[in-house]
């Protein structure tokens, strides 16, 4: 099911509406949550859609009588049910919750960090080498943008637990057949037969296997990202194939077609439908722009579609990326060749670019990162959720990547400016950030206004070095998860039992990243 009609579905219900029969079974509520009467029918989920009745097992949200923290419900999926299990991801949450104080953000670390591994990932052998394929959660699709950030938290842990190690390296191998298939693509089926949904309405070039075409800069970023780090935590570079090297070359040269020096390149998109961020405008190519070097993206990581089509923050996680690619060409052999030297000209292009059009003066906060532009001189002045975002530009960057744009070199100009952007993203100079009664932070057009995304309240939190808001956005996820123990894609923000996707993999996992950087870090922050 596609999120738009995910959301029109389900969305926003209060806690206990829609409850279907399985989930009213032993329902209990232990933990003492007002208003939940019992986790498997919480808010966000109607009764109609694919897996609807059968949520509770699918997503996590169980009621089974598992060892647990004392005074909360165990929902976390049964042993039984789990997908994969690593042994140092138990480890991890048994020492996580042993040694905090705070018992509820424990239970939260114990249901969030796994929840990818127990529920979204298929894993086998394929000629010899590991496939995983990632869904994100309540949509069966594998999203290249969604599938490297569900296993992103799992990567420090793999050389401690080599099946793990083989499960990312079988994303990676994964990934590698998507872009293959089609490096304009966001997200994929398994079954490379299967047809999708939007095929009867997307007027673009469809294939078998693809359950959306929209073309976002940062689903090629994500595999780069991800392959790095992989290689950098285990030292094997044995998933770098040929194959592997066949699609990071497609990669380079669909960034260069993007940026539409020599014509506006093979990929158009419109799709009939009521919702205006779901097309592209201008015949599918969208609205115009001056040719000055930075790439196209018809569409935001969010899936809605760009205003102006000079996305900055995955201009400048496409110039990180791209640090990470070239590290690799030389530790696999590929350094010099032409994937390698039109890398080194994409960077040349980006950093001059981004300096001359991405960088603007705010009325307020001086210099700042606009989200989008378009080449003439037109920006916004905003952020979303989503990531990349401009909130999250520490968290994806490089530390290859050292030049003036680097926004974790305090000497750079870079810092400068992101901290300047990062006051006014947090602002009512945001149109998009929210503050009420449950909490504050950043929402999209994805959703509407007034919904708070987690992803956003996690991301400041991971880019923060500051105690007090660091303590600040732990609280806020505490309080924001309704007492179904999962972190969800959005909250409204004076009640948080108003929320969308209650299985939510990205959110959950991201969620114990977060916790496992303040454990290993300000260990004290979770002792309240």
């Amino acid at each position: 099911m596609d999120r738009k009609k995910f959301i029109r579905q389900g969305s926003f219900a209060t806690a206990g509406l829609f409850i279907t029969k399985r989930s009213l079974a032993g329902a209990t509520n232990r933990a003492g949550f007002p208003g939940v009467k019992g986790l498997s029918g919480l808010a966000g989920l109607g009764s109609e859609g694919p897996g609807a009745v059968g949520l509770a097992g699918e997503a996590g949200l169980g009621t089974e009588e598992l060892p647990g923290i004392a005074g909360f419900p165990v929902v976390r999926i049964a042993e039984g049910q789990r997908k994969f299990r690593s042994v140092v991801v138990e480890k991890t949450i048994a020492n996580v919750q042993r040694d905090i104080g705070n018992k509820e953000i424990g239970w939260l670390f114990g249901n969030c960090f796994p929840n990818t591994l127990d529920t979204t990932v298929d894993f086998e052998m394929m000629g010899g080498e590991p496939d995983t394929y990632v869904i994100t959660g309540d949509i069966d699709a594998m999203w290249l943008r969604d599938s490297s950030a569900q296993v992103w938290p799992y990567l420090s842990l793999c050389k401690e637990d080599k099946p793990l190690q083989q499960l990312i390296k079988g994303v990676v191998h994964r990934q590698v057949t998507c872009i293959l298939r089609d490096p304009y693509a966001n997200a994929f089926y398994k079954d490379e037969n299967k047809i999708s949904e939007w095929k009867r309405t997307d007027v673009t070039d469809m294939k078998a296997g693809i359950h959306e075409r929209k073309w976002e800069i940062d689903s090629l970023c994500y595999p780069i990202r991800l392959s790095h780090a992989y290689w950098k935590q285990t030292g094997d570079l044995s998933a770098f194939n040929a194959r592997w090297q066949e699609a990071m070359a497609l990669i380079v040269k669909t960034f260069r077609d993007q940026q539409r020096k020599g014509g506006r390149g093979p990929y158009t998109f419109q799709r009939n439908s009521q919702y205006a961020t779901d097309s592209i405008p201008m015949g599918g190519y969208g609205y115009p722009t001056k040719k000055v070097g930075l790439i196209h993206s018809m569409f935001r990581p969010s899936d809605d579609a760009t205003i102006y089509p000079f996305l900055i923050p995955s201009n400048l996680f496409a110039l990180s990326s791209l640090f990470n690619l070239r590290a690799l060409f030389q530790a696999t052999g590929v350094h010099g060749q032409e994937a390698d030297t039109t890398a080194y000209k994409l960077i040349d292009d980006l950093t001059n670019a981004i300096k001359d059009h991405g960088i603007v003066t705010h009325p307020v906060f001086g210099e700042v990162f606009a989200y989008e532009v378009d080449g003439f001189g037109n920006h916004t002045f905003m952020d979303d959720a989503n990531v990349p975002s401009l909130l999250a530009l520490p968290y994806l960057q490089s530390t290859d990547f050292t030049g003036d744009l680097s926004v974790l070199n305090i000497d750079k100009r870079g810092y400068a400016v992101y901290q300047n952007t990062r006051h006014m993203v947090l602002s009512e100079a945001n149109p998009f950030f929210f503050k009420g009664k449950a909490g504050e932070g950043i929402g999209g057009p994805h959703v509407g206004v007034d919904m708070i995304w987690p992803i956003s309240i996690i991301v400041r939190g991971l880019t923060s070095r500051d105690s007090q808001e660091i303590a600040s956005c732990l609280k806020m996820l505490q309080n924001s998860h309704a007492g179904t123990g999962f972190m969800h894609e959005s909250f409204h923000k004076d009640d948080p039992a108003k929320f969308s996707r209650k299985w939510f993999a990205w959110a959950n996992t991201l969620f114990g990243e977060f916790v496992l950087k303040v454990y290993n870090e300000r260990p004290a922050l979770l002792n309240s």
